[in-house]
């Protein structure tokens, strides 16, 4: 017995070293994208196989499976591109129009409502809005430039993500005598860690639905009790349910759309939905830390150290990773016994 207990540990401790630096590298390259892609899809797969199952055979329903998922993520891709080119033919397709009857109606808006020491800052006319908007463009061409080759890179990543994760679920597992002890141990911490991306997301759900709450009473109760009423409420409360299931940086893009939409009634409504930005961004934190903690029994303070010391570590993608970490690693702790 103690002749093969010793290479078993000694290949557990290898696949915990192996797993380790698997995940290390994954945000070190900047691959999270693909890796929360990839196991989005397989999730997925092995959720709905088995539904059709039920009248297909096994690996019929894991292919139905993985070409209906293939049919909605190009269809909503598609319509993510069409939806886009058709808002900017429709809000940005005429610049004359955009800066003669939407920009600077808000600048003369302002002028009225800001102390004198910022309106002295503020353009006189449409040539001097155009003009800071020209100057303000080459001043940041390099920064704009490296955030279209960082989308490009995210969307190759995530298109990439996904087909490998339609790959791994549609691939037969092979016997477990035919499997070395080395790959049997890392399967076991891929498997873990797929547990753990799956508690999240159904977790996520939840924060996001919290925050489709919190908007709609905010667009749908408050801003009327003050007579006002913000353009396009119905498709914005939409935005951020869809935007929220992306783990905090999804709070920040709607509510980004909210805040521009303010700014198209009045200042004032503008920062009013700024503060609300910014309010709902730090109570992110803890409704991260709440709810995501009672789906794999960790404390608020546990999670709120993880998130803070990756998005030290690795930024915004360290902070959308931490839970999934954390969730993975106590799921191991808690396997080994140790908490």
């Amino acid at each position: 017995m103690g002749v093969e207990k010793k290479p078993s540990n000694a290949v557990r401790i290898a696949s915990y070293i192996g797993a380790a630096a698997g995940l290390f590298l994954v945000l070190y390259l900047r691959l999270l994208p693909a890796l929360l892609a990839g196991l989005l899809v397989y999730e997925v797969v092995v959720s709905v196989a088995p539904l059709m199952g039920r009248r297909l055979a096994g690996d019929r329903a894991r292919v139905l499976a993985v070409a209906l998922i293939g049919v909605i993520v190009v269809g909503l891709l598609i319509a993510l591109i069409l939806g886009a080119i058709s808002f900017f033919r429709n809000e940005v397709g005429n610049p004359e129009d955009l800066y003669q009857n939407k920009l600077m109606p808000l600048v003369e808006r302002a002028r009225a409502q800001l102390p004198q020491s910022i309106v002295a800052h503020l353009p006189d006319s449409v040539d001097d809005l155009r003009l800071t908007a020209l100057e303000w463009t080459r001043s940041h061409a390099v920064a704009l430039q490296l955030a279209g080759k960082e989308a490009a890179r995210v969307f190759v990543h995530i298109i990439i993500g996904l087909v490998l994760g339609a790959i791994v679920a549609l691939s037969r597992a092979r016997p477990a005598h035919q499997v070395g002890p080395f790959a049997a141990a890392l399967s076991l911490r891929a498997a873990r860690l797929a547990d753990a991306f799956h508690n999240i997301v159904f977790a996520q759900i939840k924060i996001s639905l919290v925050n489709t709450l919190f908007t709609a009473i905010f667009l749908v109760v408050v801003l009327p009790m003050f007579g006002v009423h913000m353009p396009l409420t119905k498709t914005l409360i939409v935005i951020t349910f869809i935007v929220g299931l992306l783990p905090v940086i999804g709070n920040l893009l709607s509510n980004t759309a909210i805040t521009i939409a303010g700014l198209s009634v009045s200042l004032y409504v503008g920062i009013a939905a700024l503060g609300f930005l910014i309010l709902i961004h730090k109570l992110e934190y803890f409704l991260n830390a709440r709810i995501v903690g009672t789906q794999i029994r960790a404390r608020a303070w546990e999670l709120l150290v993880a998130m803070l010391a990756f998005e030290a570590a690795f930024g915004l993608p360290g902070l959308v990773a931490a839970p999934i970490y954390y969730a993975y690693l106590k799921s191991e702790l808690e396997a080994e016994r140790l908490i």
